[in-house]
């Protein structure tokens, strides 16, 4: 009774002392709420970080410490029925954490002229984790006419690829997502007319069959092309940093490449918006309380601060981050939590699945939550992928400065930026027309037909500017295949950011949208072809019998132009996968 007493003096303290700020009531009780979270943070154990353990630079703000807090509130879980023929669509492998005796590439030292990190000599440990969301079967039209899924922008699974090949091994097939991989590429789809997004579709002969199978099996792409915005009407961010400062992250791959990407994201950022940052080890310390861009080299000197050391309780750090977050919350404005991290959370009594189902309360506060990894040899790709799945934010992997690069200054507006939230797509394939069909990638992205309209299941993010790209297989009908016109209708349904009710869109695939060959495809079109084929081999798919390296290196060489680095950088690894398969 004593204790609760003190918590109740301290949330009316916090909350009067936020009101005479000039703080608004509503933001007031949140900064009140959140307080009082940290103040109860008895329950969940955990010391502070002394100051003298992460101090900054003298122009930083001091860091202030700060314990593990009480349990965020829980949601319900969302309980989805699938249809039974969505049982046999997927052919769900158990999954179970994927991990190898060794790991020839846990990293130490130094950086090599390209900014790749050079690989230590020991040989460590491998505590790698993956999760084995299976491969979507074909399913026969007669009996489920319907494939829905939400999207999906992450892109972390083919970054992560990319760093195996390049260090001479091949990536565990369960690290693969064929849709992490087709989404990786920029495709040149027209800008939506109207509303947030707009929508394009193309389908040709499959590649991957024998040339009297391709009149009835075919690919179709479905792209959608978020709508742009410019650095000038970009809506102000504020940003909470939450970086794994744990013993797991001394190398130079790790913290250093962190440190680096958030160095390139502040110089990136623009009047009006502001940083926070905090840092979680065995314990968790405030470094900087938000700081406005005008105070950018304030910023980059807390970031520079950074020191590495201790185990890793990443639950107690996500407490404090909220905190900062709901303490600078604005609404109309982009709030959103940064996690920089290899996803080795090993201390404190929270569970990943705990961590993950306290997310959604601070999504319906209004705060995101990102995740980018670092490393590997311990790297847990199943937890970054899935925290950033439930607080409807992005997953990227950053395997050297380049990559920081492209995702915190090239794309930074369409990293932070949300133009649309739960976004759903359903295609309904016609009878007469098709046979049976298959929908390539996104099996931890599937949902229940059924809830399709219901607009309390949760679905992906698209932000400004971003391309989505969902390929499928296609078995054409005889009259599909000669006479028919209509081959299916694609929906997308989605919300505003901040929006609750979903409005819906639906396009027409016709005879039109097909080519007769994949020659006569977009370059685009041939060239995510070839990617989700070089996926399906990595990711040893039923269906990949029928593929090979020289295939695929084909198709994509075929697509590619000079100054295409991107794809020019594909090619090789798809030589470098060759040359491993062949030993």
């Amino acid at each position: 009774m004593k204790f609760q007493t003190i918590q109740t003096k301290s949330a009316m303290l916090v909350l009067a002392m936020a009101m005479a700020a000039g703080c608004s009531h509503e933001q007031s009780e949140k900064f009140a709420e959140a307080d009082e979270a940290v103040h109860s943070e008895v329950t969940f154990g955990g010391e502070a970080e002394s100051a003298d353990d992460y101090a900054p630079a003298p122009e930083a703000a001091p860091a202030e410490e700060a314990t593990a807090a009480e349990p965020m509130p829980q949601a319900p879980r969302q309980q989805q029925a699938k249809r039974a023929t969505r049982m046999r669509r997927v052919k769900k492998a158990e999954a179970k954490p994927t991990m190898g005796a060794v790991a020839q590439d846990s990293l130490r030292g130094g950086l090599d002229v390209q900014g790749h990190a050079t690989p230590r000599r020991e040989q460590q440990a491998n505590t790698e984790d993956y999760a084995n969301y299976g491969v979507n079967q074909m399913t026969q039209t007669a009996e489920d006419a319907l494939s829905t899924f939400a999207i999906d922008v992450d892109t972390g699974a083919y970054t992560i690829a990319r760093r195996k090949l390049n260090y001479g091994q091949m990536p565990p097939s369960s690290a693969v997502r064929v849709e992490e991989f087709v989404n990786y590429f920029r495709y040149s789809y027209p800008d939506p007319d109207s509303g947030a997004f707009g929508v394009f579709m193309e389908a040709a002969p499959s590649p991957f069959v024998a040339e009297d199978e391709a009149e009835r099996r075919k690919i179709l792409r479905v792209g959608v092309q978020g709508k742009r915005v410019t650095r000038s009407t970009r809506k102000p961010v504020h940003l909470t940093f939450l970086v794994d400062v744990s013993g797991s992250m001394s190398s130079p791959d790790k913290l250093g490449l962190a440190q680096k990407s958030l160095e390139i994201l502040t110089n990136n950022l623009q009047e009006g918006d502001t940083v926070a940052l905090a840092t979680y080890a065995g314990r968790v310390a405030k470094i900087l309380d938000p700081t406005g861009i005008e105070n950018k080299g304030r910023i980059l000197t807390a970031i520079k601060s950074l020191r590495s050391g201790g185990s890793t309780a990443m639950n107690s750090g996500l407490e404090l981050a909220y905190k900062l977050a709901l303490q600078n919350h604005e609404r109309d404005h982009v709030n959103r939590v940064i996690v920089l991290s290899d996803g080795d959370a090993n201390v404190g009594p929270a569970s990943h699945q705990q961590i993950l189902k306290r997310i959604k309360h601070f999504v319906d506060e209004g705060v995101t939550l990102s995740t980018i990894g670092f490393g590997m040899g311990n790297y847990k790709d199943t937890m970054m992928e899935q925290l950033a799945n439930n607080g409807n934010g992005n997953y990227y992997y950053i395997d050297a400065e380049k990559e920081a690069w492209k995702v915190f200054g090239e794309q930074l507006d369409g990293t932070l930026q949300v133009i649309a939230k739960d976004v759903k797509i359903q295609v309904e394939f016609d009878e007469e027309a098709v046979e049976s069909y298959r929908l390539i990638g996104y099996e931890n992205r599937d949902i229940a037909d059924k809830d399709f309209r219901n607009d309390k299941v949760d679905a992906g993010e698209i932000g400004a500017g971003h391309t989505v790209t969902a390929l499928y297989e296609l078995v054409l009908t005889d009259k599909g295949a000669k006479e028919s016109n209509k081959l299916g209708t694609v929906r997308i349904r989605a919300k505003k950011p901040d929006g609750a009710k979903a409005s819906e869109q639906a396009f027409l695939l016709t005879r039109g949208d097909l080519k007769s060959s994949i020659r006569e495809a977009s370059k685009d079109f041939q060239f995510a072809t070839a990617v989700a084929g070089f996926a399906e081999i990595l990711r040893e798919s039923p269906y990949a019998k029928n593929l090979s390296y020289d295939l695929i290196e084909e198709i994509a060489q075929g697509a590619t132009v000079a100054g295409q680095q991107d794809r020019q950088e594909f090619l090789q690894l798809v030589k470098k996968a060759k040359k491993l398969s062949n030993g």
